[in-house]
């Protein structure tokens, strides 16, 4: 069976959310960040990135991680697009255009909208938005993110979707790395168009399933 590594709070949640749009049975390995462990090495430390065990799978000791029939294979967005490709449907891509198209944005949604986002989720998930060293934080992240999603929206305009005329994998990537910024909500009221297509991926069964699951582990 297909055995996933990671927790629901890690960009885990992308390939879990995904099994749950494709309805694939697999088995969840729960694997704690070291960071948040006072010893993670210790003999009765749980799974963690730095087990020996699971560095025997991920050399980088980064999660998630899936290890299907033999196969493994690490970094959240390829494991999606392997996932999505292997098992068909209207969350695959049709052809090789479509899935060269899912392959870039992808990669651009990774460079050039994820770390700054992230400097928002983290700002405000520590509350330092109430802090002027936080605003001016969460103000450079601001700035660094009007051009992507500039482009984001105005692809969104045209097409309503990332790829084709259908919900895909492609959707699911990008949704889980805009929602780092959705925080600030002063700055995804800019982009309407966005935040529409961004609240109907999460309104999606298979997203509030994988939400609920994760929201219910401890953080």
């Amino acid at each position: 069976m297909l055995k996933v590594y990671g927790l629901y709070r890690s960009r885990a949640t992308r390939p879990l959310w995904l099994l749950g749009e494709l309805g694939v049975p697999f088995a969840h390995v729960p694997v704690t960040q070291a960071y948040k462990l006072a010893d993670p090495l210790a003999a009765d430390a749980p799974l963690n990135t730095l087990s020996p065990a699971f560095r025997a799978l991920s050399p980088a000791g980064a999660i998630p991680v899936i290890e299907d029939a033999g196969f493994v294979l690490a970094e959240s967005l390829a494991i999606t697009l392997y996932l999505a490709k292997k098992h068909g449907g209207p969350l695959a891509p049709a052809d090789p255009q479509e899935e060269a198209l899912m392959l870039q944005w992808a990669l651009y949604g990774t460079t050039a909208i994820e770390e700054p986002a992230l400097e928002i989720s983290f700002a405000y998930a520590r509350g330092e938005a109430e802090t002027e060293a936080g605003r001016a934080r969460i103000a450079a992240a601001e700035g660094k993110l009007l051009r992507p999603l500039a482009v984001l929206e105005a692809h969104l305009a045209t097409t309503g979707q990332i790829v084709g005329d259908r919900f895909t994998v492609a959707d699911l990537n990008m949704a889980e790395i805009v929602r780092y910024a959705q925080p600030d909500t002063a700055l995804m009221a800019r982009f309407p168009g966005v935040t529409r297509w961004l609240e109907a991926a999460q309104a999606r069964p298979a997203f509030q399933a994988m939400w609920a699951a994760r929201t219910a582990e401890p953080a």
